[in-house]
């Protein structure tokens, strides 16, 4: 393990989470009065995942469902998932901007700004996928290798294996890249297919809320 895997990452998260979380909360307050505004509901969600070493946490996220929703069903299970999405939730998917409350998660070291993204906690055929190539032993990350080569497209053993594939090649120029390629990708909202992958494909990053 590089010294940068061991030290400089984590604190490169501290760093570069409580700056963003100062920057950007203008924008969080935003969101807070626009989620209230558009349906009945909490502003977050939580969600149980999969952190490092297979441990469980709960993953926090501006809610972008209606609170309906079935709970714990990846989207592409749902019977037309678009129809639980609220009016707002379109468009903090289609930015990305749900997952802006995990800076807090990365401050607090149960993610990481780059890693694999947590798998549901009953994503049994991710996790054990992951397990082949020791993608559970790495901090989930915000955005990950997979995210930035696929991401909704990717099968899930081609998944694991990318995931498998940054967690033996941690160093700061594989995240510069992952952070670099996943601003391009958020911008041209490339790799999104909301609801539309099958049982064998990788997780969806927008699961159903609850």
């Amino acid at each position: 393990m590089t010294n940068y895997a061991r030290y400089g990452k984590r604190l490169l998260d501290i760093v570069l989470s409580l700056l963003g979380m100062i920057v950007l909360s203008p924008l969080f307050l935003g969101l807070v009065i626009a989620i209230r505004l558009d349906s009945r509901g909490p502003v977050m969600f939580r969600q149980k995942r999969v952190g490092i070493h297979k441990s469980h946490f709960n993953i926090i996220k501006f809610r972008t469902m209606r609170i309906d929703t079935p709970k714990d069903v990846p989207t592409h299970m749902l019977k037309n998932p678009g129809q639980w999405i609220t009016p707002v939730g379109k468009f903090l998917r289609k930015t990305s901007l749900d997952e802006l409350p995990q800076l807090l998660q990365i401050f607090t070291g149960k993610m990481s700004i780059v890693g694999p993204r947590p798998a549901l906690w009953n994503q049994d055929d991710l996790i054990a996928e992951r397990d082949k190539y020791g993608a559970n032993d790495t901090r989930p990350g915000l955005t990950g290798w997979a995210q930035v080569n696929g991401r909704d497209t990717l099968m899930i053993p081609d998944k694991a294996k990318l995931d498998g594939e940054y967690a033996r090649h941690v160093t700061i120029k594989m995240d510069w890249i992952c952070f670099a390629k996943t601003v391009r990708h958020v911008l041209r909202r490339s790799g999104v297919i909301e609801g539309g992958t099958g049982s064998q494909r990788a997780e969806n990053g927008k699961e159903v809320e609850g």
